[in-house]
């Protein structure tokens, strides 16, 4: 049983990675462009509205596609002063505790919510405002719930992850005890 939770915890971190890796592609992308705006601004007089629009499609994929990543690498907030000097066992109550209690209601209820609003944006194909934004506002809206069920998949995988540590604590303490 361990090990097919273990198995099911490393696809959920392999694709998790995958994903955030990917996305990290959005900060080369953000620079780049950025640049070229600004040369285009003060070089050449010159603005371009799909370019900048183009940067904040970037930055919103950055940060959602790339936030279960992020979870997974242990850079999301917590209260250290607590958890870094305490023990395996109780890190993993934390651990186990934050996913379920926290974690999962707050991606299941982000996915719920806006399924509607990402529905309605590809019934109409949304589009930017602006005369010449970009046509992809239903695509930006997408990574939305994306970025919830990237997270409650990562939720879980911390879940297990807490499970199996706390019954390998336990199978450590029975063994002591003999």
């Amino acid at each position: 049983m361990l090990k097919r939770l273990t198995g099911l915890v490393k696809s959920i971190d392999s694709l998790t990675t995958a994903v955030g890796r990917a996305a990290s592609w959005c900060t080369l992308g953000i620079v780049l462009i950025g640049f070229a705006v600004v040369l285009m601004r003060y070089l050449l007089g010159l603005g371009s509205i799909w370019l900048q629009e183009t940067i904040v499609y970037a930055h919103a994929a950055l940060f959602l596609l790339a936030a279960a990543w992020t979870l997974k690498e242990g850079g999301h907030v917590r209260v250290d002063v607590f958890y870094a000097n305490a023990s395996p066992r109780n890190k993993a109550l934390v651990d186990l505790f934050g996913a379920l209690l926290l974690l999962l209601p707050f991606a299941i209820a982000l996915f719920w919510f806006s399924l509607p609003y990402v529905t309605r944006s590809w019934a109409i194909l949304e589009r930017s405002p602006e005369t010449s934004g970009l046509p992809l506002v239903f695509v930006l809206k997408t990574l939305i719930p994306l970025f919830a069920l990237l997270l409650a998949l990562q939720g879980v995988a911390q879940a297990i992850r807490a499970l199996v540590t706390l019954k390998l604590q336990q199978m450590i303490r029975g063994k002591a005890a003999r």
